[in-house]
């Protein structure tokens, strides 16, 4: 899977500070959301500077040279493509002048309409350097703005035309936007260091700066920060159910972030534990398919009173997963990430927890691993439950067809995988774990409930996100 992108933006109330800084460190703790591509802008009070590049943000920052970028208000962005492929022009933020200043937009996630929205924009003359929906949105704002004279009302207007799920933080001129849609798709957060406001994707952003977490930005928010910090709401708000994404608090944020005020890393200790209830298994060892699944695999321990261990060590300088073309290289990439420690396995039976379960290939490349090194019985627990159908709102998982549960039972895929068990966290105990009601929950992966009306037309839509 890739994950969703990772954004940051701060205002400083005393102008003389550079917040190019805690930008550039923001993303650096949101590395983890995006791994593509790299970028700041910034505004000083009279004009804005950006900069992007390609790869890690160490690498397009040249290990924190952010020279040339100064000002006391930006945004910041790390990106996996989901709409739009590699390449240099789609990487954010996108930037634009138009005859009354300047704006640049970062954004999380994906606005499942975008391509109808665009070809409006074309036919009415705009034209396009990249091929994401964040330029579509660069576009509508500047239009819509045109005919208000508000950026708040620009906002307020966009938003009742876009479908799908989007965390924006906006540069325009030297003012900050802050936006969330209005079912919570995404994560938002508002933060604070000395005299500097943050938001980010991820509270972990504001930590390494020494800041503090102060609030979640609220489903359906906009908010105008400069001197003063005032918020509003999309026309759509109070009509909307919220519909907060699971993955984030099985998968995809850090374990030491706070999401929508709950701490990630008790929901996955509370999975663990929930894992080892629904699904006890005799087992001399219980281990994780590090990094995600670790704090699984202590709750699961704990629980059950079964020993926690390290069986299979993560090459950490390894980064994304590349897409291999044949069976051999694939096997060889699990290989390059993941060795097993044999005097830990060899004779045992283990439990091995995962957070999730996709296509099943990496599963199954693992657990041809662990039998070489020795294991005796693998019984594996999955903190997630069955993935049957895609997500439209961000992750690139894999189109339905390429989902191992898609058309499988639980014991097909045991047989698939050649495992001795196999348990996935039910959804009723996911949605307990996670502390929020199932119908302000995003479970459209897990049971083909979407939260918004899906693209009219499906495969169009998928071929589009293929193309990362």
């Amino acid at each position: 899977m890739r994950d969703k992108c990772g954004i940051v933006g701060a205002y400083s109330h005393k102008k003389s500070n550079n917040i190019s800084r805690p930008i550039y460190y923001g993303l650096y703790a949101l590395q983890h959301r995006g791994q593509e591509s790299a970028g700041i802008s910034v505004h000083n009070g009279e004009k804005m500077s950006t900069y992007r590049g390609m790869g890690l943000v160490c690498d397009v920052f040249n290990n924190g040279n952010i020279e040339g970028l100064e000002g006391y208000v930006g945004i910041g962005h790390v990106r996996y493509s989901t709409t739009g492929k590699s390449r240099i022009e789609n990487s954010q933020p996108f930037f634009s002048e138009f005859d009354m200043g300047t704006i640049a937009v970062a954004h999380n996630g994906d606005i499942i309409n975008s391509m109808e929205l665009r070809k409006e924009l074309e036919e009415q003359g705009y034209e396009f350097k990249s091929t994401t929906d964040s330029e579509v949105l660069c576009h509508l704002l500047i239009k819509k703005y045109h005919k208000t004279g508000d950026i708040i009302k620009a906002v307020q207007e966009v938003s009742k035309r876009l479908i799908g799920s989007y965390s924006l933080v906006i540069l325009f001129n030297n003012d900050l936007i802050v936006v969330r849609d209005p079912i919570g798709i995404k994560p938002l957060s508002l933060g604070k260091v000395d005299d500097i406001t943050l938001v980010a994707s991820e509270t972990v952003a504001f930590d390494v700066v020494g800041g503090e977490y102060i609030r979640a930005v609220k489903p359906g928010e906009i908010m105008l920060i400069n001197d003063e910090i005032k918020s509003f709401k999309m026309p759509t708000a109070e009509s909307c159910k919220q519909a907060h994404c699971m993955f984030e608090y099985v998968y995809f944020a850090r374990p030491d972030s706070i999401l929508d005020d709950r701490y990630v890393y008790d929901v996955r200790l509370k999975i663990g534990k929930a894992l080892a209830k629904e699904f006890p298994a005799e087992a001399d060892v219980v281990m994780p398919v590090p990094d995600s699944a670790i704090t699984a695999a202590i709750g699961y321990s704990r629980e059950s009173g079964l020993p926690y261990g390290e069986g299979l060590i993560k090459n950490r300088y390894i980064g994304r997963t590349f897409i291999m073309p044949t069976q051999e290289e694939r096997e060889t990439s699990v290989r390059l990430k993941m060795n097993p420690v044999k005097t830990e396995l060899e004779g045992k039976k283990i439990v091995l927890i995962d957070d999730s379960i996709v296509r099943g290939t990496t599963s199954k490349a693992l657990v041809n691993i662990l039998r070489e090194a020795g294991v005796k019985e693998i019984h594996l627990r999955v903190g997630c439950p069955p993935i049957i159908s895609p997500c439209y709102y961000g992750i690139a998982m894999a189109t339905k067809r390429e989902l191992i549960a898609s058309d499988k039972e639980v014991e097909e895929i045991r047989k698939t995988l050649g495992v001795d068990s196999l348990g996935y966290l039910s959804v009723d105990a996911l949605v307990d774990c996670i502390g929020i009601k199932r119908d302000q929950l995003c479970l459209g992966c897990l049971t083909c409930e979407y939260p918004t009306r899906l693209p009219d037309n499906i495969k169009e839509y998928e071929a589009r996100r293929c193309t990362c």
